[in-house]
C-alpha cells in the first residue's frame, strides 16, 4: 500500500470556535423551548447537543515531525501530516500497530517486563512508570530519527570463534501506510531484521585478520576482519537491515557498532593468543636491532683496526653481543684481565 496524503486545511480552530458557539446555542434553544412551549425548538436543540459533541472527535492536533494514519469505516483515507490544529471527518479513526512497543536503548523489544507486562503483572509499585507510559501512549506516528540499540547477541565469526556484538540503528518511518499496513508491527519487524542482519554479516568476517579468508566474496582472500574493518562491516548491516525492512516503509539511517568482544568462554584464551603474538613481534624486532648493532660494531673495529680477530674470536664476540642485547634482564659482565687468547 503506497501512502497518500491526507488532504485537509488547519481549520481546527474556526471549528472548535463553531462547536462551542454551536453548543451555547444549542443549550439557549432548549431553555426557551421547552419554556416557552415550542417543542421543535427544544427538540432541535437537543439534536444539536447530540452531534456537536461527536464532531469534537474530528479535531485533531500534530506535533512537528508527527503523523497520524486515518482510515474510514475500515478503508485508507489518508495520512495527515504537518503540525498544526485540523479538522477531519469525525468518523475517521487513527491506527498505529505499534502505538505500546516500546524500543530500548539497551533492551529488545519491551515484552514481559516492559509496558505489556505491566498489565499482565497488575499495578504492582515497580511498574507504575510502564502504566504511565501505556497512558500516554498515542497513535500518532513519529516521523523524528529514532534509535535501536538491541541487546548484544552470541554469533559466530568466519572462523568460528563465537562473539559478542551489539549494533546500534538509527531509523525513521519513510511510509506511513507500508508501516501501518504492510506488517503487523513495525517495531518488532525492525528489531528482529536487525538481529538477522547483524548476524548474517558478523559470520562473514573473522574477529581478527586471518589468512585465506575471503569477506569480499570476489573469491581472493583479504584482510577483512570485524575488528579492523568496523566501518565496512557497519556499512554492510545497515544495507541489509534496510534492504529487509524496505517493506515497512522504514529508513535506515546509519548503523554503529556499540559493542564487539571475544565471548567470555574463549576471551582468557584469545588474550593470551595476542599476548603471544605481542611478545613474538617484540622479541623479532630485538632480534633484528641487535644483529645490526652487532655487524655495526664489526664495521667500526675492522675500519678502526683497533683488534685483529679471527673468525672464532668474532663468533665469540657476536654471541656474548647477542646475549646482551637480546637478554630479558641486565647481564652480569665478566671482565677479563688476562691475555685475550
Amino acid at each position: 500500500m503506497t501512502e497518500k496524503i491526507y488532504t485537509t486545511k488547519k481549520n481546527g480552530m474556526p471549528m472548535l470556535f463553531a462547536i462551542v458557539l454551536g453548543l451555547i446555542a444549542a443549550t439557549l434553544m432548549i431553555i426557551t423551548g421547552f419554556a416557552g412551549g415550542s417543542v421543535l425548538l427544544g427538540g432541535l436543540g437537543c439534536v444539536l447537543w447530540v452531534v456537536l459533541p461527536i464532531c469534537l472527535a474530528g479535531l485533531k492536533v500534530l506535533k512537528p515531525q508527527e503523523a497520524l494514519v486515518l482510515t474510514l469505516f475500515g478503508k485508507y483515507k489518508g495520512t495527515l501530516k504537518g503540525e498544526g490544529f485540523y479538522f477531519v471527518n469525525p468518523f475517521c479513526t487513527s491506527l498505529n500497530p505499534a502505538q505500546y512497543t516500546q524500543l530500548g536503548q539497551s533492551g529488545d523489544v519491551a515484552g514481559g517486563s516492559g509496558i505489556l507486562g505491566a498489565l499482565a503483572k497488575g499495578t504492582k509499585s515497580e511498574d507504575t512508570k510502564d502504566l504511565e507510559a501505556l497512558s500516554r501512549a498515542s497513535k500518532k506516528i513519529s516521523l523524528k530519527v529514532m534509535t535501536l540499540s538491541n541487546s548484544k547477541q552470541k554469533v559466530n565469526d568466519a572462523l568460528g570463534n563465537p562473539v559478542e556484538i551489539g549494533v546500534a540503528v538509527m531509523w525513521k518511518v519513510k511510509d506511513t501506510a507500508k508501516a501501518v499496513f504492510d506488517v503487523d508491527n513495525y517495531k518488532e519487524y525492525l528489531s528482529l531484521q536487525a538481529d538477522t542482519a547483524v548476524r548474517n554479516v558478523a559470520k562473514v568476517y573473522p574477529y581478527d585478520v586471518a589468512p585465506d579468508v575471503d569477506t569480499t566474496g570476489d573469491g581472493e582472500a583479504d584482510d577483512g576482519s570485524l575488528r579492523g574493518s568496523t566501518e565496512l562491516v557497519a556499512k554492510r548491516i545497515r544495507d541489509e537491515i534496510q534492504t529487509k525492512v524496505e517493506a515497512a516503509g522504514l529508513e535506515i539511517i546509519d548503523a554503529r557498532i556499540t559493542h564487539l568482544a571475544y565471548s567470555p568462554e574463549i576471551a582468557a584464551v584469545m588474550l593470551q593468543r595476542q599476548q603471544a603474538a605481542a611478545v613474538v613481534d617484540a622479541r623479532k624486532m630485538i632480534v633484528d636491532g641487535a644483529v645490526g648493532m652487532v655487524e655495526m660494531a664489526l664495521e667500526k673495529l675492522n675500519e678502526s683496526d683497533m683488534v685483529d680477530l679471527d673468525e672464532e674470536r668474532k663468533a665469540a664476540m657476536v654471541s656474548n653481543l647477542l646475549v646482551v642485547l637480546c637478554a630479558g634482564k641486565d647481564t652480569q659482565p665478566v671482565v677479563n684481565s688476562g691475555s685475550l687468547y
